[in-house]
C-alpha cells in the first residue's frame, strides 16, 4: 500500500494531502472568530511556532490546522507536486 503524500505546512509540520479539505485565508474576522471557538474546544493543531498566522488548513477530521505559511504558497505546493511522499 503506497504512503500517502504530506504536505510541509512550516517549520517541519506536515499534513496528509488526502485529509486537507481547504485552505483559508485567516485574515477575515469571521475566520479569526473561528479559530478562536476552535481553540476553546480544543480542535486546532497550531504549526505556527509562535509566528503569525497567515492560513488555516481545513481537515476532514474535526481538527484545523494553523499555518505561518499563506494559502497562496500552500496552494503552490499542492499543485506542483512539491509534496513528500515516503517510498519505502
Amino acid at each position: 500500500m503506497p504512503a500517502p503524500a504530506v504536505l510541509n505546512v512550516g517549520f517541519y509540520n506536515f499534513v496528509m494531502t488526502d485529509k486537507i479539505v481547504a485552505l483559508v485565508s485567516s485574515e477575515s474576522a469571521p475566520m479569526r472568530r473561528l479559530v478562536q471557538q476552535l481553540r476553546k474546544e480544543g480542535h486546532t493543531i497550531d504549526a505556527t511556532q509562535g509566528r503569525r498566522t497567515k492560513s488555516i488548513i481545513f481537515t476532514t477530521g474535526e481538527s484545523v490546522v494553523l499555518s505561518a505559511i499563506s494559502q497562496e504558497t500552500l496552494a503552490k505546493r499542492l499543485s506542483s507536486g512539491e509534496v513528500l511522499v515516503d517510498e519505502e
